[in-house]
């Protein structure tokens, strides 16, 4: 159970009870990785490969001393454990559909990809994982953890570049009828 977030921050004033974690691995760790393993078992079988999207809100704050080229800090952050959990042509295309929605995109800095990216991400068995980290402060209020006045505008936004991004690595699907 994580303890800290990657600027080093505490997560929880204290530690929480061993039961707790013990529950939490029990009833949602184990359970998510068992599914998306069985998953991208049957994508890969099914269509010869795999994509997850491992998506993440991070809070501001995690990209206030970040650079970036064009002199803005980054709004998404797309990790791919620097080329290890995705092919780049994929990673690409991610970030093409986040840069035409007008956003700011970098790639695995302050966030690489963390254990998702690592496990199940193996490009060269067509298992492709990229990490997608939001900052918050674009749709959320950071401090009353509520929706911003944003919120509506940068759903509809987002609604598009997961329209987009849904349909990476789609080939013609489609069956003949017979």
């Amino acid at each position: 159970v994580p303890r800290v977030v990657a600027n080093g921050k505490a997560i929880y004033r204290g530690k929480i009870a061993l039961e707790e974690a013990r529950q939490r691995i029990d009833e949602v760790w184990h359970p998510w990785h068992e599914t998306v393993s069985v998953l991208m078992d049957e994508s890969v079988t099914l269509f010869g490969e795999a994509i997850l999207f491992d998506c993440h809100s991070m809070p501001h704050e995690a990209i206030d001393t970040i650079p970036h080229p064009r002199g803005a800090r980054p709004e998404i952050v797309l990790g791919d454990r620097f080329g290890t959990a995705a092919a780049c042509d994929v990673v690409d295309q991610v970030e093409a559909a986040f840069a035409d929605a007008g956003l700011i995109v970098a790639r695995n800095s302050p966030f690489a990809g963390a254990f998702a990216t690592q496990n199940y991400g193996h490009p060269s068995r067509g298992r492709h994982v990229v990490q997608i980290e939001i900052d918050r402060s674009l749709y959320l209020n950071e401090r009353t953890i509520r929706p911003n006045g944003n919120y509506r505008t940068f759903r509809k936004l987002i609604d598009g570049v997961v329209a987009e991004i849904v349909g990476i690595g789609r080939k013609d699907m489609s069956l003949a009828a017979e």
